[in-house]
């Protein structure tokens, strides 16, 4: 797949067909339209291109936004979509001026100028232009007089797109992370910098990894102790991971800490990369060190059943 980011300096595309969107998650849902997608570029001897943005318009066009929490990082939703077997993504930066172009400006200035589409894939509800005032109806309208054709997303798709991106941000947000991984296709996964704890772990004979998130638009995954795997340098290991208070030890600030089994390399400053498997229990405050090493004991015990 192609990355494009500076829609000034596009390839010729060879009968493009295009769909457009944030495909934040790259779900079960948004995987279904790049199957349609792939398949009407079959279909027409042409190559298939996305169309998504950033920032997330939400930050552009919200008057107050807060809390923006993604699924994906940029660079997570390419990977992603790079391995759906897309030819081409188109990264758009999303801008006030971008945002507040004339409706019929987005479709003659950017889509048809910039594309030259044979097909163009887009849901019923989707708005474009200064104050959202583009909509389907007027890119049918257009479709003779730029001589594209138009594919509408079903109704019933869409729905379940928004309820699936809804239900997997509240999933992960509320440690269901059974829940997220069905609806996803695949084991959420975030990255973190390894950097210096208090290292309670070690004294234990559970040295931990601290993490520190890499990109603050990430959503964070809710309290508790999960089973996972650590993705270091490309390589996998079995893992546990515990993210909260640590209250056995009066901790004040809420950490993320992950113990990688079998593993002994220093890797302070380096990015890894974790994917969640199981939400194993709660985070519980134990009475003393040695409970809570037969309890770490328990939960290695109980990811290695998972893994």
């Amino acid at each position: 797949m192609q990355v494009h980011y500076d829609i000034n300096q596009l390839p010729v595309f060879k009968n493009a067909v295009i769909t457009i969107g944030t495909f934040d998650g790259v779900h079960s849902g948004h995987r279904q339209i790049i199957h349609t997608l792939k398949e009407a570029a079959t279909n027409a001897g042409g190559e298939s291109v996305i169309i998504t943005f950033h920032p997330h318009p939400r930050k552009v066009v919200a008057s107050a936004v807060i809390g923006v929490r993604l699924i994906n990082t940029l660079t997570e939703r390419i990977e992603l979509i790079g391995q759906l077997g897309v030819d081409h993504l188109v990264v758009v930066p999303f801008t006030d001026y971008f945002a507040n172009q004339p409706a019929e400006d987005y479709i003659s200035d950017f889509l048809v100028k910039k594309f030259h589409p044979h097909t163009i894939i887009i849901g019923y509800d989707h708005r474009f232009g200064k104050e959202r005032s583009g909509d389907y109806k007027l890119m049918e309208a257009k479709a003779a007089v730029y001589n594209y054709q138009l594919m509408e997303i079903p109704v019933h798709l869409l729905d379940t797109i928004k309820v699936s991106s809804s239900n997997i941000r509240e999933a992960i947000l509320q440690s269901n992370i059974d829940e997220a991984n069905k609806l996803l296709g695949y084991h959420f996964f975030f990255e973190g910098e390894v950097v210096h704890g208090d290292k309670i772990g070690r004294t234990l004979g559970y040295p931990t990894a601290n993490l520190k998130s890499t990109d603050e638009e990430k959503i964070a995954l809710g309290d508790g102790i999960y089973a996972v795997y650590a993705e270091v340098e490309g390589i996998r290991f079995k893992a546990m991971m515990s993210i909260g208070f640590r209250p056995t030890v009066n901790g004040k600030k809420r950490v993320t800490e992950v113990n990688i089994f079998d593993f002994a390399q220093d890797i302070y400053g380096k990015v890894i990369r974790i994917y969640v498997v199981k939400y194993l229990r709660s985070e519980v405050k134990f009475d003393g060190l040695e409970a809570l090493k037969l309890q770490l004991h328990q939960d290695k015990e109980d990811s290695l059943s998972v893994l």
